[in-house]
Parts: C-alpha cells; sequence; structure tokens
C-alpha cells in the first residue's frame, strides 16, 4: 500500500495539483485583499459609506453594538449579512478570474495547435530508390568480375 501512495504522490497530476492549490491559497489571499481593502470602501463610499463587514442583525442578546466582533463578543447572536456578501464578491472575483486565465490559456492552445496544422510536415529523408539500389549492384558485381 505505501508503494502505491509513493506511485500515486509520484505522478506529474498530483503534483499539478498541489502547485495549483498552494498557489490558489495565495490567489485568494490577494483577491481577499483586493476585494476588502480596494473594492468594499469604493462600493461603500459609493452606497453611502457602508462597511459590508459590519452589517448584521441582532438575532439574540441585548444592547447596541457597532460591530459584529463587539456583538460576538458581548454573547449575542449575530446574522453577519455583510460578512457573507463580502464572501460572494470574493468568489465572483476569484472565479471572474480563473475564467479569464482558462479562457487565456485555451487561447493560446488553439493558436499552436493552428500552427502545427499550418506548418508543412517535415518529409523523411529521401534515401535511394530501389531501381538505384539494383543498378548499384549490379555496378558493383560487374566491377568485382572485370
Amino acid at each position: 500500500m505505501l508503494k502505491e501512495f509513493k506511485d500515486f504522490i509520484a505522478k506529474g497530476n498530483v503534483m499539478d495539483m498541489a502547485v495549483g492549490i498552494i498557489v490558489g491559497a495565495a490567489f485568494t489571499a490577494i483577491v481577499k485583499s483586493m476585494v476588502g481593502d480596494l473594492l468594499n470602501p469604493i462600493i461603500g463610499l459609493i452606497v453611502g459609506g457602508i462597511d459590508f463587514n459590519n452589517m448584521f442583525v441582532l438575532l439574540s442578546g441585548e444592547g447596541e453594538y457597532a460591530s459584529v466582533e463587539a456583538a460576538r463578543e458581548g454573547g449575542a447572536a449575530v446574522f453577519a449579512y455583510g460578512a457573507f456578501l463580502t464572501a460572494v464578491i470574493n468568489f465572483l472575483m476569484v472565479a471572474f478570474v480563473v475564467f479569464m486565465l482558462v479562457r487565456y490559456v485555451n487561447k493560446v492552445k488553439e493558436a499552436s495547435a493552428k500552427k502545427e496544422e499550418e506548418a508543412p510536415a517535415e518529409e523523411a529523408p529521401k534515401g535511394p530508390s530501389q531501381e538505384e539500389l539494383l543498378i548499384e549492384i549490379r555496378d558493383l558485381l560487374a566491377a568485382q568480375k572485370a
């Protein structure tokens, strides 16, 4: 079983997948920062200074809380729909960028395939024909007799 596992891990697809996961995690951090630090403030400014991350409805507990974190620390149950909106925006951004990346890779593959189709096929190196070989053998035999 250990040998089979080693063979499985050593396959190229598994290594490609691992690299994809690592790059995806790093990319997710970049997109999260872009959404949280760049897009949400701009959207909040457009809609009147609303901070999505602090948009919530108090489900249980008493009092007024300035943020979701303060409400949770106070033991209140909250419906944090702003955090959900941020997660949806994050997802849409990641999905869009992955779509654009796949689209670009497909275009590159198609262009490469077209170049291969358009390129003339290399001809096999030509050697002497059967008749030329027979003539050469005949001449060699005639030279040996003489």
